[in-house]
């Protein structure tokens, strides 16, 4: 069990590193449009906003590996629960979809750090 937390940890913490490189690189490009669904108009007004997003995302991620190269339980714990939590707000405040592809892989991720955890 272990090692699937790891590997889940490990995985949504990738997820925002290529999260924070679209908002911070991307953001402004069709790629960008296409995953965010914005115009080239709303996406130039938006653009310092973005990358101001994807900072966080990468504080997120760098939390995310922190705790689990450290094999810290608290970390981990700490960073899932963000990121759970932004993903239960922007599923309510944008796309429900931001639940699926953010916020249940943070809680099946805790659920298997929980699991793992030494008692």
């Amino acid at each position: 069990m272990k090692i699937a937390a790891l590997v889940l940890v490990i995985l949504v913490a990738v997820f925002h590193v290529l999260i924070m490189v679209v908002e911070m690189f991307f953001w402004d490009t069709p790629i960008g449009h296409k995953i965010f669904l914005l115009t080239s108009e709303t996406a130039k007004i938006t653009q310092i906003i973005a990358m101001n997003q994807g900072l966080y995302n990468g504080f997120l991620a760098a939390g995310l590996f922190w705790g689990a190269f450290n094999k810290r339980f608290d970390v981990k714990v700490f960073f899932l629960v963000c990121v759970i939590v932004a993903g239960v707000f922007g599923a309510v405040t944008f796309k429900p979809s931001i639940f699926f592809t953010q916020g249940l892989p943070a809680v099946l991720a805790l659920a298997a750090v929980w699991l793992a955890r030494d008692k």
